[in-house]
């Protein structure tokens, strides 16, 4: 028998495990939220989704599932002293994580052309709040990439890929729900 806890065998850091799980706390509440509004008009709410661009989200989630990948591949090069491979892992992650808010902008462009606002229905208020907190997230995620790829102690890589595969998680919770669900 072992005298390690559960929390000893967590791989990384944790204090990054508790930011990891008030996030994923916040983001499940806002889904759960519109969920929930979702029941009192679910004929609006599918109308409302109709003008979103499924194509672009599902490319999305390519771009981040491919980046959650080329970051644990980091990791694992880091670990194996394959120090160039793991910082260009760490860059292109980080690139296509640009190319994600890159979509992303030119899918609210594509919205604001359309008039299509926060106040157009209570769908868009959500669909805003919830893929606007989660660019917000690729964003930073994005820069803590970069700087893990300049600063690349093992554990700095670790400590990155860990909030990139939560901002990834995120995004494969929001996915179905807000663009496919009907």
């Amino acid at each position: 028998m072992s005298d390690a806890s559960l929390i000893d065998e967590l791989p990384g850091e944790l204090l990054m495990w508790i930011l990891i799980v008030s996030e994923l706390l916040v983001f499940g509440a806002g889904l759960v939220a519109f969920m929930s509004v979702r029941l009192t008009d679910p004929v609006g709410f599918a109308e409302a989704q109709s003008h979103l661009y499924r194509t672009g989200a599902a490319l999305n989630t390519a771009v981040l599932v491919t980046s959650g990948y080329l970051a644990a591949q980091a990791l694992h090069w880091r670990r194996a002293a394959q120090r160039a491979a793991a910082r260009i892992a760490l860059i292109g992650a980080s690139a296509l994580g640009v190319v994600f808010l890159f979509i992303k902008g030119t899918e609210y462009a594509g919205k604001a052309a359309q008039g299509i606002t926060f106040e157009t229905h209570p769908f868009f208020m959500f669909y805003y709040l919830l893929t606007g907190f989660h660019a917000a997230h690729v964003l930073a995620g994005t820069a803590i990439l970069l700087l893990v790829a300049w600063r690349d102690d093992p554990r700095n890589v670790e400590a990155g890929a860990q909030f990139w595969h939560m901002v990834d998680l995120v995004w494969i919770m929001l996915f179905p729900v807000i663009y496919l669900l009907g």
